[in-house]
């Protein structure tokens, strides 16, 4: 794709009024992808740490041990601090994403910022 193409179509983008809200939206996908990685790491690791601590404890003191007891606080863990991150990047986005389409409501305007 030639680069002038590129430039026409981002410029018809940011021109456009949809352009903040294919922002936001863009911003939105990328805190729920980082939610669910975030979650599911959390709950993969507590159920790797399950299996070698039942496995140690099966070993030595034939004692098993129940993996609710294990993976129900991984959740609430996991849900916390799944939302904080993808809470604070969804906030980045719509803070930066005001940020950007305040300059360009303000330059839009007909009305000269000195008035005489």
């Amino acid at each position: 794709m030639p680069s002038s193409r590129i430039e026409t179509w981002r410029t018809a983008i940011r021109e456009s009024p949809l352009g903040p809200r294919l922002a936001i939206a863009l911003w939105a996908l990328w805190a729920f992808t980082v939610w669910n990685v975030v979650f599911d790491r959390v709950l993969v690791l507590a159920g790797r740490q399950y299996v070698y601590a039942a496995a140690m404890s099966a070993r030595s003191a034939n004692v098993y041990l129940k993996i609710d007891d294990w993976m129900r606080p991984a959740a609430v863990r996991g849900l916390w601090l799944a939302s904080l991150a993808g809470g604070g990047i969804l906030l980045v986005g719509l803070v930066l994403v005001r940020v950007a389409t305040r300059g360009r409501r303000r330059s839009t305007s007909t009305e000269s910022p000195r008035r005489s």
